[in-house]
C-alpha cells in the first residue's frame, strides 16, 4: 500500500495547503512556518531527534529533554501543531538561546521532505512519542541511517484488531529500532505485533514537574476571590472536546438542580476546553443554557493577576479559555471531570490531575489512557463512568463527603509517587538499545515489502 500512500499524499498536497491557510485564518499560527513543513528550518547536525506531536506531547517530553541535556546531549523537537512549539519555545527557550534545543515543525509525508530535513539535521537517533506512526517519516529514517524508536508508547486493544490501512500501518512496528512502552501489557502487544527490542520503562507523564507558578497562582486566586465560598465546592471539567458539550451542560444542569432540591449549595465549575478555536463556542453554549459564565480571559492577566474582579459568588462556570495553564484550573478544584471519555476517540490526561491529588471521574471510553486508568480505578483514584446520569451521581455522592474527597485525593498523591521514575529508566533502556543495534543499517528505496527488521536488536 506504500505507493498508493505516497501518491495519495503527492495528489492531496494541495488540500492539505488549503488546510493550513483555512486553519491560520483562525489560528494565525497554521499559516507560519510552511517551510518547515518541506524539510527547511533550522537543524541541529548530530542531535537526538525528539518527535512530540502537540502540546501534551512536548510537556511529557520535558523531563526527558533535562535527561539528555543533562547527559551533554543536543536535542531537536519536532511538532505537528502550534500549540506544541508555541509551549516547547516557552519551557526551553535559553537551551535556544544557547543553541542547544532546536524546535520546528515535523515535515509533511514527502519522500524530498524528509530527506532534505534528515541531509541537514542528521540526527544521533529519533525518539517519537506515544504511538505517531507515520510511514514516510519511519522509512526515511530507516534510508537515511537514523535509529527510530517508538517512546512513551502503547499498543491498545483496539490497534490490535485494526483492519485495512490501520493494519498495513502496524507493520511499521516491524521497521523501527525498537520501542519503549507504557506497561508490561503494552510491551507484550509490541512485541506480539514483531517489534524489536522492547523495553518497558514506564510514562512519562508521572515525572512532569509541577508548575508551581500555577499551583501558586491558583492559591493566591481563591484566597483573594473566596473561591472556596462556605460549602461551596469546585469541579472541574478539563480537556473537554468537540461532540462532549451537551452532554456537560446536561451535567452541570443536573447537579445544580439535585444541589438545590436538597438545600445544598451548587458547585462552581470550572469549564476548559481542549481546543482554543472552541472558547466562543463554548461560552455561547454554556450561555445559552442558562449559564452565568465567568471567562479567564476577561477577569485575569497574562500573569494569572486580577484585572477585573470576578463575581464568582453569582458565576455558575468559570471558562478556562487560555492555553498552558491547566494546572491552575486543577488546582483551583476539589474533584476533576476529565474530557474525551464520552467520544470514541477515548479520554485524554489524568496524571496531571492524579499528581496535584485530587480524585477523577472519566466517561467510559479509556483504551487512548489504559495505562495508567486500569491501574488508577485498582486504586480507587479514578472513577470510570458509563453515562452523564452515573457520572452526575458519583460527583454528588462526592461532594455529600468531603472527608472521603481528601482520603482519595492523599491516594491520588500517592499512586502518582509509585508511579514516578520513567525518565531514568528511559534513558537507561535507550543506552542498552543504541548499544544493541548496529550503527546503521540502510536499506535501498523501494518496495515497503522488501524492508526488513534490523538485526543486531538487544533485549526483548
Amino acid at each position: 500500500m506504500l505507493p498508493l500512500y505516497r501518491l495519495l499524499w503527492i495528489v492531496g498536497l494541495p488540500l492539505a495547503m488549503l488546510y493550513f491557510l483555512v486553519r491560520g485564518r483562525r489560528d494565525r499560527r497554521y499559516a507560519r512556518h510552511l517551510d518547515e513543513r518541506f524539510g527547511h528550518g533550522p537543524a541541529l547536525p548530530g542531535a537526538v531527534w525528539i518527535h512530540a506531536v502537540s502540546l501534551g506531547e512536548v510537556r511529557s517530553a520535558v523531563p526527558l529533554i533535562h535527561g539528555l541535556l543533562d547527559d551533554g546531549e543536543k536535542v531537536l523537537v519536532t511538532c505537528l501543531t502550534p500549540a506544541g512549539r508555541q509551549e516547547g519555545r516557552r519551557v526551553f527557550k535559553r537551551e535556544l538561546e544557547q543553541g542547544r534545543v532546536v524546535i520546528r515543525y515535523l515535515p509533511l509525508e514527502l519522500g524530498f521532505a524528509f530527506k532534505r530535513f534528515l541531509q541537514a539535521c542528521k540526527p544521533k537517533y529519533a525518539l517519537v512519542l506515544e504511538f505517531d506512526i507515520w510511514p514516510v517519516m519511519i522509512l526515511s529514517a530507516r534510508r537515511w541511517g537514523v535509529p527510530l524508536y517508538l517512546c512513551n508508547t502503547q499498543i491498545t486493544a483496539r490497534n490490535l484488531h485494526a483492519r485495512g490501512l490501520a493494519a498495513a500501518r502496524l507493520e511499521l512496528l516491524k521497521t523501527v529500532s525498537g520501542a519503549f512502552a507504557k506497561s508490561g501489557r503494552h510491551g507484550e502487544r509490541l512485541r506480539a505485533l514483531g517489534t524489536p527490542n522492547v523495553h518497558v520503562t514506564g510514562e512519562l507523564r508521572f515525572d512532569q514537574p509541577a508548575a508551581a507558578a500555577l499551583c501558586q497562582a491558583a492559591k493566591t486566586f481563591g484566597r483573594e476571590h473566596a473561591l472556596g465560598l462556605p460549602g461551596r465546592a469546585v469541579v472541574a471539567l478539563a480537556s473537554v472536546v468537540r461532540g462532549e458539550d451537551r452532554q456537560y451542560v446536561d451535567l452541570i444542569q443536573a447537579i445544580q438542580a439535585a444541589c438545590s432540591t436538597a438545600g445544598r449549595p451548587r458547585p462552581l465549575f470550572i469549564y476548559v476546553p481542549r481546543a482554543p478555536e472552541r472558547f466562543d463556542d463554548v461560552a455561547a453554549a454554556l450561555a445559552g443554557a442558562g449559564q452565568s459564565v465567568c471567562r479567564r480571559s476577561e477577569v485575569l492577566d497574562a500573569d494569572l493577576s486580577a484585572v477585573a474582579a470576578p463575581d464568582l459568588d453569582g458565576t455558575d462556570v468559570f471558562l478556562g479559555d487560555s492555553l498552558g495553564e491547566m494546572q491552575f484550573y486543577l488546582s483551583l478544584a476539589d474533584l476533576v471531570i476529565v474530557g474525551g471519555g464520552f467520544v470514541p476517540a477515548g479520554a485524554h490526561n489524568v496524571i496531571e490531575p492524579l499528581a496535584l491529588g485530587k480524585p477523577v471521574l472519566v466517561g467510559p471510553h479509556i483504551g487512548t489512557i489504559e495505562f495508567p486508568a486500569a491501574e488508577a480505578i485498582d486504586a480507587g483514584v479514578l472513577f470510570r463512568l458509563d453515562s452523564t446520569s452515573s457520572l452526575a451521581a458519583t460527583v454528588l455522592d462526592l461532594l455529600s463527603a468531603p472527608g472521603r474527597i481528601d482520603t482519595i485525593g492523599a491516594r491520588a498523591a500517592a499512586f502518582h509517587k509509585v508511579h514516578a521514575g520513567s525518565t531514568s529508566r528511559t534513558l537507561a533502556a535507550i543506552d542498552r538499545a543504541q548499544r544493541g543495534n548496529v550503527a546503521s543499517y540502510k536499506t535501498a528505496q523501494g518496495q515497503f515489502a522488501n524492508i526488513s527488521p534490523p538485526s543486531g536488536s538487544g533485549m526483548r
